[in-house]
């Protein structure tokens, strides 16, 4: 399946609160569980204004539509093309 980086603009996001954190993630969880199991939150990586978020989905419109039906920003939706790590070198 496809996996995708999501960018999302907040401004302030890494003060947010472990439970602000907690909310958004609990509603993400809850809009997943409606659209079913063919798109998943991988992992999310929060930064001073900006939330990354990496996602398994069949494609950038199912991405897009979890964005909105939560209410999230997907200011940026990039398909990963390659994955890479330090094993790459070897």
């Amino acid at each position: 399946m496809p996996k995708y980086v999501i960018e999302r603009e907040i401004p302030n996001a890494g003060k947010l609160t472990s439970a602000q954190l907690k909310g958004i993630s609990q509603t993400s969880c809850g809009v997943l569980n409606k659209m079913g199991p063919q798109i998943q939150w991988v992992q999310s990586y929060v930064t001073t204004d900006k939330i990354y978020c990496v996602y398994n989905a069949p494609n950038e419109e199912m991405v897009r539509d979890h964005a909105k039906q939560g209410g999230f920003p997907a200011n940026k939706v990039s398909r990963v093309s390659e994955i890479i790590d330090p094993t790459t070198a070897e």
